[in-house]
């Protein structure tokens, strides 16, 4: 969980200097993706780049680079120090990968936060999620635990949970479609509200707000093939085309999934979630 992991560094630093490793950029098949890191400290980490014998060699490094670095007097007078290092992933890693890692190595200085502010930024992906009942609940469980943020909208305001976590963002809002004036641009929308007449107004604003900025990438909508059915000839009356109904997902969730228990629902959602992060276009840099 993001929160968890901000708070392990941000501790951490606070009792003595890490050893921030990062990777820098990739070439084939690779542990993890370019931006992947973790925070060594002497006696801890937080984070990861992958595991196996990369991670293991990474943190070894970088507990090295802890033991050799000038500890001139004065608690936190280090100055911040920069080591790259190139890793193919081979025989000789024991990791058949095949690809090559870039990884950085910066030296933080006990108590110096603010170096890595700007690294530990949450998730920007925004998921906005109509509907807190049990799979919504399930969903926001797991999304807490994904790289989003959610805005978590509902017209009954006694159904959110008590504490709010700090990348959950509960909106209360009657009529529950005034929210989606509000939302992020480039918000992935779920609708699964308690009320299949709200959430055929949900669809309705979310498509009238696609027809004029054409920023909701996503629009899913929990449901049977029958209820999309019914909704589609009722958003055509209202003016819709075909074309623009074609952006609506329902049902939602990754097929082949059996079970309507709302943890395994939440599942297959947040997984279409995940192909449609992991198909987005990414840039490599590629020069390793």
């Amino acid at each position: 969980m993001w929160s968890d992991t901000f708070n392990k560094v941000e501790q951490g630093l606070a009792q003595g200097p890490l050893c921030w490793v990062e990777v820098m950029d990739s070439r084939g098949s690779v542990p993890r993706e370019r931006g992947a890191w973790m925070a060594v400290f002497a006696d801890r980490v937080a984070g990861t780049i992958g595991g196996g014998h990369l991670e293991f060699d990474a943190i070894d490094r970088a507990r090295s680079l802890l033991r050799g670095w000038a500890t001139p007097g004065e608690q936190g007078s280090q100055v911040a120090t920069e080591h790259q290092h190139r890793y193919p992933l081979g025989p000789s890693l024991g990791q058949c990968c095949g690809g090559v890692v870039m990884l950085r190595f910066l030296l933080v200085p006990q108590g110096r936060m603010d170096m890595l502010r700007e690294r530990l930024q949450p998730p920007r992906d925004c998921v906005a999620l109509f509907g807190a009942g049990h799979v919504g609940h399930a969903l926001v469980r797991l999304l807490c635990n994904l790289p989003y943020r959610v805005m978590w909208v509902d017209s009954r305001d006694s159904v959110f949970p008590e504490e709010e976590h700090e990348l959950v963002q509960c909106e209360y809002s009657d009529p529950v479609q005034s929210a989606v004036a509000d939302l992020p641009t480039g918000s992935q929308v779920l609708i699964m509200s308690f009320s299949h007449a709200e959430d055929l107004e949900v669809v309705a604003q979310c498509l009238s707000r696609q027809r004029q900025h054409g920023d909701l990438p996503y629009v899913g909508l929990i449901g049977s093939a029958t209820k999309w059915a019914t909704f589609r000839r009722r958003l055509r009356e209202r003016g819709f085309s075909d074309a623009e109904l074609d952006h609506v997902t329902c049902p939602i969730g990754v097929p082949g999934i059996k079970g309507k228990e709302p943890e395994v629902i939440a599942v297959a959602v947040a997984a279409q979630l995940l192909q449609r992060r992991s198909a987005a276009p990414t840039r490599n840099q590629g020069n390793l």
